[in-house]
């Protein structure tokens, strides 16, 4: 890792230990803290001056412990090197061929390919999902155990409020996209953006709906749809958020990838948010996924 950036990681993490870092824009502390250090800085000045003694010891003692293993944290959350990210589109690729499908030729500056098998349990059918994703974004998966799979795949700059979401809907059906209107894609995207609950958004819009013309697998569609909602935080707070969804079917129901960002930050992400979902990818239909899926106990094998 070069210098600079050794540097900037040491400052960030030992800024990140300092009591002012509550007070500094973008670094955000759980709401349990804000509130203590809110009733702690309504006291009286003594109360301040001890804490603020206690807040620089507390700090110095845990930055003398952290500097330490600066070195075994630094990559985390950083862009992959050029060898790990040669490996790993090799390694999709040769995924991708392997199942006679269409390998990734290329992929933007700045992103990362993901390639994953979503229904490796089974209480699921299986989907090979393929999209990009900004470089620096976390990625999650689905948890398997003996019961199945659960969760989705999902990629995000989530203390900014980026995400990339899978959504998949059997309840629908196989359907053709391309003849679908509106309410059809606010149903299926509603759905998505609600799964923790119906209450957590509202004043859902659909603005647009185009057919993709990406180069897809042969008598594979795909809809793009502009939309935008106000999400209703935990707290009770609105934030109005804009996004970007592609819609598709395959197999025996209805796949999407749906990604958003605050509408204050769209500007910024909309190319992001795009490329994202232009290069979204479902396969399923006449393809053999039995030796990538978990073979259980119970199995008789």
């Amino acid at each position: 890792m070069p210098v600079s950036r050794m540097s900037s990681v040491i400052f960030t993490v030992l800024f990140s230990l300092s009591p002012v870092c509550a007070f500094a824009p973008g670094l955000s502390r759980p709401s349990h803290t804000t509130a203590f250090r809110t009733s702690r800085l309504t006291s009286s000045s003594e109360d301040f001056d001890d804490m603020a003694h206690d807040g620089r010891r507390l700090f110095f003692v845990k930055a003398s412990a952290t500097v330490a293993s600066i070195a075994g944290l630094a990559n985390i959350g950083f862009p992959e090197s050029a060898n790990a990210f040669g490996n790993k589109i090799k390694k999709i690729n040769s995924d991708l061929a392997s199942y006679g499908l269409p390998i990734i030729e290329k992929v933007p500056d700045g992103y990362s390919p993901l390639l994953e098998l979503f229904g490796k349990g089974k209480n699921r059918s299986p989907l090979l999902v393929e999209f990009v994703h900004p470089s620096d974004w976390i990625v999650t998966l689905p948890s398997n155990d003996i019961n199945g799979e659960d969760g989705t795949i999902q990629a995000g700059e989530y203390a900014k409020g980026d995400t990339a979401t899978l959504f998949v809907n059997e309840d629908l059906g196989s359907v053709d996209v391309s003849t679908q209107n509106k309410a059809f894609f606010e149903k299926c995207i509603v759905k998505a953006i609600s799964q923790r609950g119906e209450s957590i958004y509202q004043d859902f819009k659909i603005k647009k709906v185009v057919q993709g013309d990406g180069n897809y697998l042969k008598g594979q569609k795909y809809a793009i749809c502009d939309f935008t909602y106000t999400l209703i935080t935990g707290a009770g707070f609105e934030v109005d958020r804009k996004g970007v969804a592609s819609v598709t079917s395959e197999g025996n129901g209805v796949q999407l990838v749906w990604a958003a960002s605050t509408s204050i930050r769209y500007k910024k992400t909309e190319t992001q948010l795009r490329t994202i979902t232009d290069s979204f990818r479902v396969y399923a239909d006449g393809i053999d996924f039995s030796a990538s899926r978990i073979v259980y106990a119970d199995d008789g094998l």
